[in-house]
């Protein structure tokens, strides 16, 4: 069952895989922003996910994230979200983004609840194709 206080925590290991360079949002070899938020998203969606009824998932949305400190190649960056707000099927989490030099990141994540194959189906529209699961 959804309630407040929900949180999740992931850790990830900068490599060159997740800079800035290799994403494309930048040149420097530092984590890059988008690695970020995909962190975000991720933490967020698991640590709700074991409280979702069978063939539900949830979306992201909505992000507000200020990225306000790099972490270069070698070090682990670790997100915290907690669920801080219900209100129908709509999530809102306040989340952390840590380094072991400190803050790294800091804001708010948004998402829905949603039936699986109900989005699938209204995403493959778009296409006139039917939704595979």
């Amino acid at each position: 069952m959804l309630q407040i206080g929900i949180t999740g925590r992931r850790e990830v290991a900068v490599t060159e895989g997740n800079t800035a360079k290799a994403l494309g949002s930048g040149e420097l070899e530092v984590f890059a922003t988008p690695a970020m938020v995909a962190l975000v998203e991720e933490t967020a969606w698991r640590s709700v996910a074991p409280a979702l009824e069978p063939g539900q998932g949830s979306v992201g949305t909505r992000l507000e994230l200020d990225h306000v400190s790099a972490t270069p190649l070698g070090m682990t960056v670790a997100c915290e979200t907690v669920l801080v707000e219900i209100d129908g099927r709509r999530l809102v989490f306040a989340v952390q983004v840590m380094d072991a030099g400190g803050l790294v990141g800091k804001g708010t994540h948004e998402c829905f609840v949603v039936q699986n194959d109900r989005f699938l189906a209204k995403a493959a529209r778009k296409t006139g194709e039917a939704a595979v699961s």
